[in-house]
């Protein structure tokens, strides 16, 4: 468990997850917020971030529904930061009513269970005039990286392929959540999409933290009869096919939507 925590902070963080990350937490931190609520937070990347953007006498609480992963979260930082941490359930926060001024999720949205009750769930406790910001990824279309490596998969297990790469990308909708977060109450709705193009600076070693660093490593152990080594090798190879060499880079691209409690 600790090097799954491992690859998906050191091998995924760097190339996914943080230019994502300095984005929403500017958004968050633009309005000052003093009671910030995160959700989904993973290891710990946006909210490293946020700390260091809000307001010295800020609170932020970072949640995750899986405690190992708010362990290495907490490394990154030090005593007196006002910080908080504590597994929560983002369809069913243990959070009063009312008790925060911003409540922030990047790319945790699209495997909650239920969606439209994680936003009633950030609706309830947002303060009146307080924000929900969360972004999510776009289609495969625009992110190649999650179909190269579900192709990848299948082509091991042609009868039974592992799909942990599509639930990533299968959320994009706009109208559908605008539809959603409108019915849970939220207002203003602003929608930004962000592209970006990421090197990759040594290939075998983020192909590794694909596999290793994700569900997708439980999926192939699952099925049986294949070395992820053999996953990872195949991965090695096709990257720089898909995507050129030296240095290979990655399209990348997001969807943010900020609204707000009335």
């Amino acid at each position: 468990m600790a090097a799954c925590r491992n690859f998906y902070d050191q091998g995924l963080g760097p190339v996914f997850f943080v230019d994502f990350a300095d984005d929403i937490a500017r958004r968050v931190a633009s309005t000052a917020p003093l009671r910030v609520l995160e959700v989904a937070a993973g290891t710990g990347i946006v909210s490293r971030r946020l700390r260091d953007l809000l307001p010295r006498e800020a609170r932020l609480t970072v949640t995750d529904l899986n405690p190992p992963m708010l362990e290495v979260a907490q490394r990154k930082f030090r005593a007196g930061e006002s910080v908080a941490f504590q597994p929560a359930d983002a369809t069913a926060l243990p959070f009063p009513d009312n008790s925060v001024d911003a409540v922030v999720c990047q790319f945790g949205v699209m495997f909650f269970p239920d969606k439209d009750k994680a936003y009633s769930e950030a609706f309830r406790v947002l303060a009146g005039g307080g924000r929900y910001v969360f972004s999510v990824w776009d289609a495969h279309r625009y992110n190649p990286i999650g179909r190269l490596a579900t192709e990848i998969a299948a082509g091991f297990f042609p009868s039974d392929p592992p799909n942990f790469f599509d639930a990533p990308f299968a959320y994009h909708g706009i109208d559908p959540i605008k539809h959603s977060l409108s019915h849970a109450g939220l207002t203003e709705l602003r929608v930004a999409v962000l592209g970006r193009e990421t090197t990759i600076p040594e290939v075998a070693p983020y192909a590794r933290a694909l596999v290793y660093g994700s569900p997708l490593i439980d999926q192939i152990r699952a099925r049986g009869g294949v070395d992820p080594e053999r996953v990872v090798d195949a991965l090695t190879e096709a990257l720089p096919r898909e995507s050129g060499a030296n240095p290979t880079r990655i399209p990348l691209q997001a969807i943010v939507f900020e609204t707000r409690r009335p």
